[in-house]
């Protein structure tokens, strides 16, 4: 891969993150809590309706999420620019061990709170977040 195509990744994989904060914001409305209650009854196999986000603390946790999420992204789209250009091998690197962080973390914590089936997701999920920046691009 070059690193113009790793470039482009970059900033798809910055959308991807990025795209789940509105998504978690939103669930801290009732009027739009629909989206987010439906991807965390998909995350924690099967659909059983049992994930309702009716209660204060998980909106809040939605809120902090999405906030956080939507700050990841906009992290990775930006160092996709000038930092990449000078830097390309340390901006891969960084943000790789990014996505393998949260992984980790995430999946383990999916596991131990009874959500395992997340942890499967969370492979697909890592898959497409890091793409070809698994391997590092040659010039050019």
């Amino acid at each position: 891969m070059s690193h113009g195509f790793h470039k482009t990744y970059l900033k798809i994989s910055a959308f991807l993150v990025a795209s789940f904060g509105p998504i978690f914001f939103l669930g801290t409305f009732d009027s739009t809590v629909e989206p987010i209650r439906w991807t965390s009854d998909l995350l924690s196999w099967p659909i059983d309706g049992k994930q309702t986000w009716d209660h204060p603390d998980t909106r809040f946790l939605g809120a902090l999420t999405g906030g956080f999420l939507m700050g990841w992204g906009v992290l990775i789209w930006m160092l996709s620019g000038r930092v990449y250009d000078a830097e390309p091998e340390g901006v891969r690197k960084a943000v790789v061990t990014g996505f393998l962080a949260w992984f980790f973390l995430d999946s383990a914590g999916s596991i131990t709170s009874g959500n395992a089936s997340n942890a499967l997701f969370n492979v697909i999920v890592l898959l497409a977040f890091i793409g070809p920046l698994w391997r590092p691009a040659k010039p050019g």
